[in-house]
């Protein structure tokens, strides 16, 4: 069947002028501080010199070690007579050197604790078992060079999206945070999930684990940000709407500042769906008005639809381009078999591959721990708490500044995929796993020193395209200016977003990408051959971060091919992203 008429519009968007909004005050903990321990040392400060000081010695049995600093003034006295640590001062030295017209200060010397600020590993009995940062897969996450700086997440606030958070759990009570929580399904504040026999609920406290399970607390293992606060929004246990998607991702926008997420519609490779109006509107507040103005984060599992040749660019949440969307790869560095490719997702970390590949250390219900929590779901939670140590080292990015630092911090390393590709800039790049394996080192390194992004352009341009019988190949070009010389001029790429409607007999036999200027070719959508819809699209915006930097002018091309008759299409099943 011939297409009907195809309308193309490419949505550039742009970093260019100072973006910085206002961040809360921390609150500040107040120890009690140890009793001093005083030693037989005095600092005095006499402005006549040497001579001086050494009369002052004789006189009152002191020894003088000499000048402190170079100036003369300061000088560094010993009294053989006192006992080297006490409880109190020395009342009878301090009283003969406060009446003496020639001290014009002193102070008796305390113990300072200090400690090397060398680091050493979480006691937690199965850190040994949480191999993706523990240094037992080579490159890991890079998340020990964070903690040896002495970050942690303190400070930051992460909520989960999900089905309840076990809050009097012995790995997260400590860290759980009620302003950061809610129950949308029963409409109260409690979200603890709802107990069955199957256990089905467990899904939002095993990813509450990953970012902030307590360390050294000699229970299961420690949360990649283990001090960070954790918050659990309990909305997919029961009737789901558009209103109550919208709730959960707006709770709160100036506490919490990453929310993190692992569901989306069913990955079963023919669904072609994403948020309503008002979660829409949801995304759009969070990133403008969250965080005092510098934008929430929403961090993404991209999906587990693989077995079913499922693409998330089919799936509207990670397709957006206001959630940094997160794949996974085995501690091989391959591809699991539930992973989803597509053009949107930014980064990628570690989960599972086949039954015999190790899996992913968490908490679970019932005050448990566990070791079999796999899928994306398991790779977005170990980002978010990546990018909530990053957030603890600069407070002041922007959620646009995180997505840069991302693209810049994910490494190709030694994952395995045939379709890396060098970019326009010279970025490797994947439709599997985005730019490479996240670094938290990295990440963090480059936080600290990152300037602000300027604000966001767009720019829209219509193309109406009345096809000739030319399926199952088929291009469509466009020159474009990138809106230059207008107020919106594009200069330089983020996300690129193609807004397509057109009638096709069966939708998943048409692969579409796209090519830049700069000859990048993004596939849009790959082919999937249980989507058997006749409906084709209908203002489906696919959305591509692989043009990342790039200059926008220039022939773009969109191309369309019937692929479909390369593949078989039985029958086959996938999980959900658990």
């Amino acid at each position: 069947m011939r297409p009907a008429p195809t309308a193309l519009c490419l949505r550039l968007s742009l970093a260019l002028a100072l973006s910085l909004g206002f961040v809360r005050p921390l609150a500040v903990a107040w120890a009690t501080a140890p009793a001093p321990i005083y030693v037989g040392s005095w600092a005095v400060r006499v402005t006549q010199g040497y001579q001086e000081v050494e009369r002052l010695a004789r006189k009152f049995g002191f020894v003088n070690l000499g000048q402190i600093f170079p100036d003369g003034q300061y000088f560094h006295l010993r009294h053989r007579g006192v006992a080297q640590q006490s409880l109190t001062p020395h009342w009878g030295h301090r009283l003969r050197l406060k009446k003496d017209p020639k001290v014009q200060w002193f102070e008796q010397q305390t113990l300072r604790r200090r400690f090397k600020r060398s680091f050493a590993e979480p006691s937690d009995p199965w850190f040994s078992k949480q191999w993706y940062m523990n240094t037992q897969v080579q490159p890991d996450l890079n998340i020990l060079q964070v903690w040896s700086q002495g970050l942690t997440g303190q400070g930051v606030v992460v909520s989960i999206l999900d089905d309840g958070i076990e809050k009097d759990h012995p790995d997260l009570w400590a860290n759980y945070d009620p302003l950061a929580s809610y129950d949308f399904n029963d409409y109260d504040a409690d979200p603890q999930p709802r107990y069955t026999p199957s256990d089905e609920n467990r899904h939002g406290t095993r990813c509450a684990g990953e970012v902030a399970a307590i360390a050294n607390n000699h229970f299961c293992g420690a949360g990649v940000a283990f001090n960070a606060r954790i918050g659990g929004v309990r909305m997919l246990d029961g009737t789901i709407t558009d209103v109550v998607e919208a709730q959960s991702l707006s709770l709160q926008p100036q506490h919490i500042h990453i929310y993190s997420a692992s569901w989306g519609p069913e990955d079963d490779g023919r669904t072609v769906d994403g948020p309503g109006i008002l979660t829409r509107e949801a995304f759009r507040l969070g990133v403008t008005k969250g965080r005092g103005g510098l934008g929430t984060l929403f961090v993404w599992a991209s999906g587990n639809g693989g077995l079913h040749y499922d693409n998330c660019n089919c799936d509207g949440y990670t397709n957006s381009i206001h959630t940094l969307s997160v794949g996974s790869t085995t501690k091989q560095g391959r591809v699991p078999w539930y992973s989803e490719a597509c053009a949107s997702t930014l980064t990628t970390t570690y989960s599972s591959g086949v039954v015999t590949d190790p899996q992913i250390v968490t908490t679970d219900l019932h005050h448990q721990c566990t070791d079999k929590h796999t899928g994306t779901s398991a790779s977005a939670p170990l980002a978010a708490g990546m990018i909530a140590l990053a957030l603890e080292a600069n407070p002041f990015l922007s959620w646009r500044d995180m997505q840069h630092l991302v693209v810049r911090a994910s490494r190709p390393a030694q994952l395995q995929a045939e379709d890396w590709r060098v970019n326009g800039v010279g970025r490797r790049v994947s439709h599997h796993y985005g730019y490479g394996l996240l670094d938290a080192g990295l990440l963090v390194d480059m936080a600290r020193t990152w300037l602000p992004t300027q604000p966001q352009k767009k720019c829209a341009i219509l193309v109406v395209h009345v096809p000739t019988p030319i399926l199952p190949r088929m291009h469509v070009k466009k020159e474009v200016s990138a809106c230059a010389g207008r107020h919106n001029y594009i200069r330089s790429l983020e996300h690129v977003q193609v807004q397509l409607s057109l009638s096709y007999s069966r939708r998943g036999d048409l692969e579409i990408s796209l090519t830049s200027p700069m000859g990048t070719r993004s596939t849009l959508v790959a082919i999937r051959p249980l989507d058997v819809s006749g409906q084709g699209y209908n203002n489906w915006i696919f959305m591509s971060t692989h043009f990342w930097d790039e200059d926008p002018q220039g022939l773009w091309i969109l191309g369309l091919e019937n692929k479909g008759y390369y593949f078989n299409t039985g029958t086959s099943a996938a999980p959900s992203r658990q």
